[in-house]
């Protein structure tokens, strides 16, 4: 695995600010360029199998939608199960829905209910943290389902925002990794 500092100073050098978007004022962080180099979607890929062994994982959950993106390939590599969390509407069998708090009204998540057995250890990717909100409702389901949190990991978290702080209670002492904090 690449160096820590390496490594965040890989991931940030692919990682496109865009003033503006969605909306003026707002700065968004575009990982499109880091997916598009093979060496640091690949070592990015290392970074977060390497917390699936730690945490001794038994299942990758990535959050909708860039968190698939990043999440699958890691299952992939580290030999254990992949499970997406959906806007509400979007799973065809029997899910498992939970409601958050936006800034501006409501949102639901879903999983499929058979998708996470109990006492399963369960990884949370996805690629930015920034107010918390998606990533707690996740933790919920899972813990519904009966499986474990063994962590949340993130490509990228916005420090601004207190997103670590609104999921520091649902995390139950479970760590929340940042690969790059800003």
């Amino acid at each position: 695995m690449i160096a820590s500092a390496d490594l965040r100073a890989l991931l940030l050098s692919r990682i496109a600010d865009v003033p503006d978007h969605p909306q003026p004022g707002v700065v968004f962080k575009d990982i499109t360029p880091l997916l598009d180099d093979p060496a640091a979607f690949g070592a990015l890929t290392e970074a977060f199998t390497d917390l699936c062994a730690r945490y001794r994982v038994d299942k990758v959950v990535g959050l909708e939608a860039r968190g698939f993106i990043l999440a699958a390939p890691v299952a992939l590599r580290a030999g254990v199960g992949f499970v997406p969390v959906r806007k509400a509407g979007k799973l065809p069998r029997a899910t498992l829905r939970q409601g958050y708090e936006l800034e501006y009204g409501t949102a639901e998540i879903e999983i499929h209910a058979d998708a996470l057995a109990p006492g399963e250890r369960v990884l949370v990717i996805d690629d930015v943290l920034a107010t918390g909100g998606t990533a707690d409702a996740a933790l919920q389901l899972i813990r519904r389902a009966g499986a474990e949190v063994a962590g949340v990991a993130v490509l990228l978290e916005l420090g601004f925002l207190a997103g670590r702080e609104r999921l520091e209670p649902g995390l139950k002492g479970a760590p929340l990794e940042a690969l790059i904090t800003v």
